[in-house]
């Protein structure tokens, strides 16, 4: 077979390690063969693409050198860094766990959310991201018809050097007399990448001018959440749904908003209209079954969650949802069998002390403290950070009357304040406010 066509072969099967080293033996015979280099350049870029809409959490250099100044009193429902802006419609917080930021955690884990930070600053600067992305080639990232546009991604995402790759992108555009919508695209994501978001902005918005493109405004979208302005971004993405209805991505982008908002019934809403579109869609179909679960439907949100296995989604967080979901449908046949599977899908310790806790919680659910007990100290030989094994095991010491110490009032409503300010409605925190205060009257 024709080696270049061989190469391509091993590109379209993403075997990319095959075809950049058939491509580097087609280099060595003829140095000037453009198309060898092409296909070498985005063989090399796939090993470590990622889909830059996609990964939209913070990370360590991100959060660390974050110039940009937003308000410290924003109005509710207006801004991401308020925890608990809108509760309406929804599972109160009291029920539902929420990340350190205060955000409800859905059912779907996103990119960029399952790998550790890196080590040290220089670490988070400078090494390439390689997460990989379920969407399927976009027309940013589909078009590699020239050699500059692939050594454009195989600088911006293989050797992660962004200041290179908008020097090569500022050239493109000046060459193309400023009418390429696409070099502008680039530029934005190099400002982006760089924390010039407003640099960002302006170059998206001259894009959308030239052409009106999804990921274009998915890209500005992404902006306006960097610079805690969702009110916008939702607009912009309502904007972007009157120009291409139905699109999948805009609905899903819209949905992720409301739910870091708080706003769990919009987010449904616009699940559901996801669902429409595209009755595949996992993240879609994850989150609405936890709704469900925290709306106290477990058996509506064990439909879902076996629709996801029917799917072929086959995996430890899978089982365990669908442990806890058959232990709240009291069907007891299926609850350890999935926490069993769960345990043998684990791929790491924490997913093996999130199971373990799990079990701790059905053991509680029974009344069998003394297997609670095991099962919580179990999840703490896991993971020694987790804090809700912790909690719960001061739960159980406390019931067994092993208490260190008792009777500090003000601590007791010092803690209490603070529980109040987190979640204002919760009644338990209230009914214990108003206990203190009759205890310090009676002082």
């Amino acid at each position: 077979m024709e080696p270049l066509l061989l190469a391509w072969s091993y590109f379209r099967r993403r075997r990319f390690q095959l075809c950049a080293d058939l491509c580097t033996q087609m280099l060595e015979k003829s140095p000037c063969d453009q198309a060898a280099w092409i296909l070498k350049a985005r063989a090399l870029t796939e090993m470590v693409h990622v889909d830059e809409i996609d990964v939209d959490q913070e990370g360590i250099a991100e959060m660390t050198l974050d110039e940009n100044a937003i308000a410290q009193v924003p109005r509710p429902g207006t801004s991401l860094k308020l925890p608990g802006t809108s509760q309406t419609g929804g599972p109160s917080p009291a029920v539902r766990p929420v990340t350190q930021a205060g955000r409800p955690i859905t059912g779907f884990l996103r990119p960029s959310t399952q790998s550790g930070r890196p080590g040290t600053m220089e670490q988070a600067i400078r090494t390439p991201r390689t997460a990989y992305t379920a969407r399927p080639i976009s027309s940013s990232s589909g078009r590699f018809v020239r050699l500059g546009t692939a050594l454009f991604e195989y600088i911006f995402h293989h050797e992660n050097d962004v200041k290179t790759a908008l020097d090569l992108a500022a050239l493109s555009t000046e060459h193309s007399q400023y009418k390429d919508w696409w070099w502008k695209v680039q530029i934005g994501k190099c400002y982006y990448r760089l924390g010039l978001y407003r640099e960002a902005e302006k170059q998206f918005k001259s894009a959308l001018k030239q052409q009106e493109m999804v990921d274009t405004f998915l890209y500005l979208a992404k902006v306006y959440i960097s610079l805690d302005q969702p009110v916008t971004a939702l607009n912009l993405f309502k904007q972007g749904l009157d120009k291409f209805p139905g699109e999948v991505t805009l609905l899903c982008g819209i949905a992720r908003i409301y739910e870091e908002m708080n706003n769990i019934s919009s987010a449904t809403e616009y699940y559901k209209e996801v669902l429409k579109q595209d009755n595949t869609h996992v993240e879609a179909i994850a989150c609405i079954g936890s709704n469900h679960f925290y709306s106290d439907q477990p058996e509506v949100a064990l439909r879902f969650y076996r629709r996801l296995l029917q799917m072929g989604v086959y995996n430890c967080q899978l089982f365990n949802n669908l442990g806890l979901c058959c232990f709240f449908a009291q069907q007891y046949d299926m609850t350890l069998t999935s926490f069993e599977r769960a345990l043998s899908l684990a791929e790491n310790e924490e997913e093996v002390a999130d199971v373990w806790y799990n079990l701790g919680h059905v053991a509680v659910g029974i009344g069998d403290t003394n297997l609670a007990h095991q099962c919580f100290r179990l999840a703490l030989v896991s993971n020694n950070h987790h804090a809700e094994a912790y909690n719960n095991l001061a739960v159980l010491e406390m019931r067994r009357g092993h208490v260190e110490q008792i009777g500090d009032l003000q601590r007791s409503y010092a803690a209490a304040k603070k529980s109040e300010a987190a979640f204002p409605d919760h009644v338990d925190t209230q009914h214990l406010i108003k206990q203190l205060k009759q205890q310090f009257a009676m002082l």
